[in-house]
């Protein structure tokens, strides 16, 4: 009784933000289950509401029904807004949509900020609910305790109007059958909006409600859409109450687990997240789940058996080999063995690139090689997601967690005296390597939206870790004051930025060209061939689990490798180089590039940099705004990326094409597949065949 009574206010507090995640949690569910929308601005909807409510309030129930009434309204015109936009992107699979509800996040939490101010706004409630009540012998706020109320009341009348009324009936088959409810004359389209404009309408009363708990402020919406994304994931997509049970059981987490065990409550969270995620792909089927379709054509395997033979596929049969030639009419051995046009073709943009970055620092100004410095590490983080995304077909938002341990190796071997570069490198990617072989089993098994929430998961349980352990990462502070790293044995450390970039250019270069190499080998061709076609890969006898699992051991190197660069190049470390939006910004790098093109992965890492630093430089204060309209912009314009403007694929997997099958179809009206983060994904059947292995991109 004595634990209960010192613990009480913060375990009802518990609830009370429980509630508040419920609210929110139930929208973002609403929009993934029923639209098949991956709504990563829902935290912003969630803002809207919030900042609305508290520019009306003025402490009087008026004020507070006002609020209530346009936070609530403009967030159901932005949740209609949302569906429009993400229409286009019905058929191209959930990361295309988290992508462009992330730059329409960054877009709307810049114009928030201009109209509103950057400071926290405060809120005023009416008289009666600004007081405190007795319960079991403490004060208490009352108007918490009248919110806890009204969200029970919500949820009971949610779960009613979704199983007991003609539009709840109208929803769930938009969710399950949009085919057949459009033959019972119901509009999927105008359900899809509907469900949307719901789903925003219910975080932006959320917002107005709970300003007086989670404040309006920078930051608040990300830290909501985290906490929703967990509560989704821990409740499901089918029930109401097992959502409401979630949310109650991470508000529990965040309130009295911080009073309990504070050590552990930063770890609860995501750790369970991703231990349910697992638990769910473990009972799903792994073949074909998400990795391609069983479309017509040549099979994908005899394509890999006979490319790796030498001998080019063709409807007509088996090609002749060289050694049926008669002697007369083959090449000399010498020549055969010397690169074609087509090859030196393949090559022109790299050397082209290299050509380029060569030329830099005769170009540009100290702060702009800096810049670039910082792009190349980047680019290698973007390369290690284009090998996981475009060739292994594992969507990944985590991949700053192997980044982040490369980076602080870096910044602890430097501050022990180890200083030499070779050294650094080597073994910060063994530490990431490392690091990536440890959490690779819990990746390798999922597909589709799972992978990309387990991956979040890493990643923001990789972010705890860097708050929490100061003595290794200096936690929020950050690790700043090293030595500067040497470029061999027995040098001087680099200090000017044309040496560092020059350095960071080298190891760059060395890094993607066998990054290349690998990709090109046999082992990558079997790589692209688990990725189209695994079903038949697996029927086949390949260990398709240990190839993933290789794979995600070397893209965790590769990033490992691009942390030290960055700690190199900047010479100080923060938990910012390595939390979830550089992660979101080494995909949509990957997207700009073409999903398996790392040319392209480089050069949209190169441009990402450019809009951030250079660019909004000019501008101030409107990084996000345009780092957001550079999102929205390559969803769009750039739908197979740069690599895809040369030509020469089709469909998913082709060159540069973002593979239609990593990710998904959402359940969106006219779209057959469904989707859930339980693991498995169905495909809709109009999905375009897999491109055979080795047609991948530079």
């Amino acid at each position: 009784m004595e634990l209960l009574d010192a613990h009480l206010v913060p375990a009802v507090d518990g609830v009370a933000f429980g509630l508040l995640l419920f609210v929110v949690a139930a929208g973002l569910s609403l929009a993934f289950g029923t639209a098949g929308v991956l709504n990563l601005s829902h935290g912003t909807l969630y803002a809207i509401g919030a900042y609305t409510g508290a520019e009306l309030s003025d402490g009087t129930w008026g004020g507070l029904a006002l609020g209530l009434a346009a936070g609530t309204a403009a967030a159901c015109v932005a949740g209609a807004g949302l569906s429009a936009a993400t229409a286009p992107l019905a058929r191209r699979g959930h990361l295309a949509q988290a992508l462009l509800t992330f730059g329409l996040a960054l877009i709307g939490g810049d114009l928030l900020i201009q109209f509103f101010g950057a400071d926290e706004l405060p809120v005023r409630v009416p008289e009666v609910l600004d007081s405190s009540v007795t319960l079991l012998g403490h004060r208490y706020p009352a108007y918490r305790l009248c919110f806890i109320v009204m969200a029970v009341l919500l949820a009971a009348f949610g779960t009613w109007v979704l199983t007991r009324t003609r539009m709840g009936a109208a929803v769930r088959a938009a969710a399950d059958d949009p085919q057949m409810l459009a033959a019972t004359g119901h509009s999927p389209r105008a359900v899809h909006t509907g469900v949307l404009a719901a789903a925003g309408a219910l975080a932006g009363a959320a917002g107005v409600l709970g300003a007086p708990i989670i404040g309006p402020g920078p930051g608040t919406s990300e830290n909501v859409l985290m906490l929703s994304l967990v509560v989704v994931v821990l409740g499901g997509l089918r029930s109401l109450w097992a959502t409401f049970a979630a949310a109650v059981a991470v508000g529990e987490v965040q309130t009295l687990g911080v009073s309990v065990a504070p050590e552990l409550a930063p770890y609860l969270l995501f750790a369970a997240m991703a231990a349910v995620l697992v638990l769910r792909s473990r009972f799903a089927e792994p073949a074909g789940a998400g990795h391609g379709s069983e479309a017509s054509g040549p099979d994908p395997v005899a394509r890999l058996r006979g490319r790796l033979a030498g001998r080019p596929p063709g409807p007509k049969g088996p090609s002749v080999g060289l050694d049926r030639l008669p002697r007369r009419n083959r090449a000399p051995a010498w020549l055969a063995r010397l690169p074609g046009r087509a090859a030196w073709w393949r090559a022109a943009p790299l050397l082209v690139l290299l050509g380029v970055l060569i030329a830099l620092p005769a170009l540009l100004d100290a702060y702009s090689i800096s810049l670039a410095g910082s792009a190349l590490a980047l680019g290698l983080l973007a390369v290690s997601v284009t090998v996981l995304t475009g060739y292994a077909g594992l969507p990944t938002l985590g991949q700053t967690a192997p980044f982040a341990v490369g980076a602080y190796a870096t910044a602890n071997l430097a501050d022990a005296g180890w200083t030499v570069g070779p050294v650094q490198i080597v073994l910060s990617a063994l530490a990431a390597a490392v690091f990536a072989a440890v959490v690779g089993p819990a990746v390798i098994r999922a597909r589709g939206t799972t992978v990309l929430m387990i991956t979040l998961a890493i990643g923001e349980l990789t972010g705890a870790v860097v708050n929490q352990l100061k003595s290794v990462t200096g936690g929020a502070d950050g690790l700043v004051g090293f030595p500067a790293t040497q470029a061999l044995w027995g040098g001087e450390g680099m200090l000017e930025e044309s040496e560092l970039y020059n350095y960071a250019l080298v190891v760059a270069v060395v890094a993607v060209a066998l990054t290349l190499l690998v990709l090109r080998s046999p082992a990558g061709k079997l790589l692209t061939g688990t990725r189209g076609a695994e079903a038949r890969m697996r029927a086949s006898g390949h260990p398709v689990g240990r190839y993933l699992l290789v794979a995600h051991i070397c893209a965790g190197a590769l990033a490992g490798v691009g942390g030290s660069l960055m700690v190199t190049v900047q010479q100080y470390l923060s938990p910012a180089d390595v939390g979830f939006e550089i992660a979101a910004f080494a995909l949509l790098a990957v997207v700009i590039g073409g999903t398996t093109s790392v040319i392209g992965a480089l050069l949209g890492a190169g441009l990402i940099v450019a809009t951030r630093d250079w660019v909004a430089g000019s501008w101030p204060g409107h990084g996000p705004l345009l780092l957001g309209v550079l999102f929205v912009a390559t969803v769009y314009v750039l739908p197979r990326g740069l690599a895809g403007l040369r030509g020469g694929g089709s469909g998913g997997g082709g060159q540069g094409g973002p593979p239609s099958d990593t990710t998904g179809s959402p359940g969106a009206p006219g779209a057959p597949g469904t989707s859930d983060t339980s693991g498995a994904e169905k495909q809709p059947p109009s999905a375009p065949a897999p491109t055979p292995a080795g047609k991948a991109s530079p």
